[in-house]
This record gives C-alpha cells, sequence and structure tokens, in this order.
C-alpha cells in the first residue's frame, strides 16, 4: 500500500532566481488579492469562473502572460479551496487579504510547470534552481511547492508517493489530553509529552533583540536600516530554532505513542482561543496544536484507529452507560461517580500535575 507523503530540500536560489521567484509571486498575490475582492462584492469565485477570468486577464495583461500560468492557476485552485472550506467548517474564516508585508512567498506548480534534470529543479519561464538532496526521492514527485521562510531561506516541498510501512502489532489503546503544563497527558505515564519550554529558554536573548530592534527601528515612510534587518533576522531564528525543537519533540512523540498503541483516542482540543488569555505566551510555547497534527497523521498513516474525543462533558459522563451527572464538577474534584451504574473512575487524566489548561500546577 502505498502512501502521499511531503519530502521538503533546501534550494540554493542566486539573485537572478530569486528575482523571479518574487516576481512570480507577485502575480499570484495579485491574483488572489483579485479572488478576495470578487468575493467580497458578491462576484464570481468557484474555480472555474475564477479561471475563466485568469484566461481574460492574462489575455489583456501582459505582465500577467509574462509568469507562470500553471502557478496562477494553482494559487486559484487554492483559493477556491479555501474558500469551500470556510463554507463547511465552522469558525473558519474567509480567505483574506494577502499583504507584501506580511506574507511570505508560495509558489505551487503541477507536473506541466517543473522537471527536475541534472540534479536541478526547473520551473517554468526558464528558473532553474540549485537543490540540495539531502535524501533520494521515493518516487516521481506530482507537484511542488516553492517556499521561503521568515529567514529568507527557500525550500521546495515534493509530493510524492512511497510504500508504507507497517507499524508494529499492538492491541493497546491510549487516551490523549491536552493542557499547558505538561503538553500531553495520557492514560498511561510513561507516554506523556512534558513542557520543556523551548521558548522560555531563549526569552531573555530574544527580549535583548527585540530591543535592539525597538532602538534601531525608523520613523514611518523611512526605509529600515541595515542594523535594523540584522536584528529582525536575530529574532527570526531565534523563533525558528524553537519551532524546529518543538517539531522535532513531537515527532518523537508520535512515532513513540503510534508504534505501541492500535487505538488512540485524541482530545479534540482547539487551542485558538488560549491566544486570547493569559496564557498565550505558554500555550504558545506548547505547540499543542503542532503535536496533535503530528499525531493524527502519523496514525491514520500508520493504519491506526484515531478517534477524535469532542472535549465538552467528557468529565462529566460516566464511561460504562453513557449518563451525565447533573451537578458540575468541580476543578478540585478528581474522583467521578456515575449515579446510574455507581463507578467510579479519576475524572481527569491529567490528575498527576492539577489542571494544566486552567495554569494550576
Amino acid at each position: 500500500m502505498d502512501e502521499v507523503v511531503r519530502y521538503t530540500y533546501r534550494l540554493r536560489p542566486g539573485a537572478t532566481v530569486v528575482a523571479a521567484l518574487l516576481s512570480g509571486w507577485g502575480r499570484c498575490r495579485w491574483l488572489w488579492n483579485e479572488a478576495v475582492h470578487q468575493q467580497k462584492s458578491g462576484g464570481k469565485s468557484t474555480y472555474c469562473k475564477l479561471s475563466k477570468l485568469l484566461t481574460e486577464a492574462r489575455s489583456r495583461s501582459r505582465w500577467l502572460r509574462d509568469g507562470s500560468q500553471v502557478a496562477q492557476q494553482q494559487t486559484l485552485r487554492t483559493y477556491a479551496l479555501a474558500l469551500g472550506h470556510s463554507y463547511k467548517v465552522k469558525g473558519r474564516g474567509r480567505p483574506a487579504v494577502k499583504r507584501r508585508k506580511e506574507t511570505l512567498p508560495s509558489l505551487e506548480y503541477t507536473v506541466r510547470g517543473f522537471t527536475i534534470r541534472d540534479r536541478r529543479l526547473r520551473l517554468a519561464g526558464g528558473i532553474e534552481i540549485r537543490v540540495v538532496w539531502s535524501r533520494k526521492l521515493p518516487s516521481d514527485p506530482t507537484s511542488v511547492r516553492v517556499y521561503q521562510d521568515s529567514l529568507g531561506h527557500w525550500y521546495a516541498s515534493f509530493v510524492v508517493r512511497r510504500e508504507a510501512v507497517p507499524a508494529p502489532a499492538s492491541n493497546k489503546a491510549i487516551g490523549i489530553d491536552w493542557g499547558v503544563t505538561t503538553t500531553a497527558t495520557t492514560t498511561d505515564p510513561s507516554y506523556d509529552l512534558p513542557h520543556v519550554g523551548r521558548r522560555r529558554r531563549c526569552a531573555a536573548e530574544l527580549a535583548k533583540v527585540q530591543r535592539k530592534m525597538s532602538r534601531r527601528r525608523r520613523p514611518r515612510g523611512n526605509p529600515p536600516s541595515k542594523g535594523y534587518l540584522r536584528a529582525k533576522r536575530q529574532a527570526a531564528k531565534l523563533h525558528k530554532k524553537a519551532a524546529r525543537q518543538n517539531a522535532h519533540d513531537a515527532r518523537q512523540w508520535a512515532k513513540k505513542v503510534v508504534d505501541n498503541h492500535s487505538v488512540i483516542a485524541v482530545e479534540d482540543f482547539k487551542p485558538t482561543f488560549l491566544a486570547r488569555s493569559t496564557m498565550a505566551r505558554k500555550a504558545a510555547d506548547a505547540a499543542i496544536g503542532a503535536a496533535k497534527r503530528e499525531l493524527i497523521d502519523r496514525g491514520k498513516r500508520a493504519g491506526r484507529k484515531v478517534v477524535l474525543v469532542p472535549p465538552a462533558y467528557t468529565t462529566m459522563t460516566c464511561s460504562e452507560c453513557g449518563t451525565r451527572t447533573k451537578e458540575r464538577l468541580g476543578l478540585g474534584v478528581r474522583t467521578f461517580r456515575c449515579d446510574g451504574c455507581g463507578v467510579h473512575r479519576l475524572s481527569r487524566p491529567e490528575r498527576r500535575e492539577g489542571n494544566p489548561r486552567h495554569g494550576r500546577a
């Protein structure tokens, strides 16, 4: 059985190639913003209708014709998918305008828009980029996404198919609850994911760099100085380092959980509201969303049964008969007694360290 995965590689583009990529990204960003304007004004917003508008716009504008049609079509396709998800998923906002200073470049190409020849990536429009091949591609890629990160580094993310490696046989089940004192608290203490505080470790150094940015910031309307850009890059490096460390910890933990359990019950917890609370900094350091996505994706690829459990009333519902208690349990209550069947159980998996979601240790 094959699985669809992404293989990401570092790119080494020259100044001319970077200028060409940014020029192509400017065209794609203009199309995205035009599609947002069409949707807000009640115009055409489906992919088929947007494709017709693209054909008309390219026939009138030489500036658009100079760019890759494949990348422009993929931009509109991505917009149409994002707009469709906004109608289906509750609480998800509509696609917003992409501003030049706030959005990082990203270009999508299908097989019609790129080739790999002489170990170099060749994109539509005569763009040729040297790739750092850190590992071999398992198969011919079906698409590629070329993007730039906050440090200015360029990457190519290929979509490929590879043979799925079967997970070890197991008949165990595990339940996972999310928090900020302990990132993931499980029914088995040996599989907990502790909150090690990656961003907290570099907080002093980050504050020093941010103060340097504040001192070197010029008044509005003036171009930033080289010293300001240098300090900004140092801050981005610290953020990137912490994010990579969190991603590495999440991958190692998710692999350990998936390899040893056939049934994984995951609290369907959405940490977005924590960003508006007093625990915003600690919640961002815990990286709950990244760990949750890694666990779910790895579990599905391995063929495990992943169950998303709505967090509402989970501590008030009996796991045996399904009866919900009529009295709300306080944060200090750790033992649940069902009035229907008389079952006693511990009500919160985070009982070993208090309730991390409410900041109690």
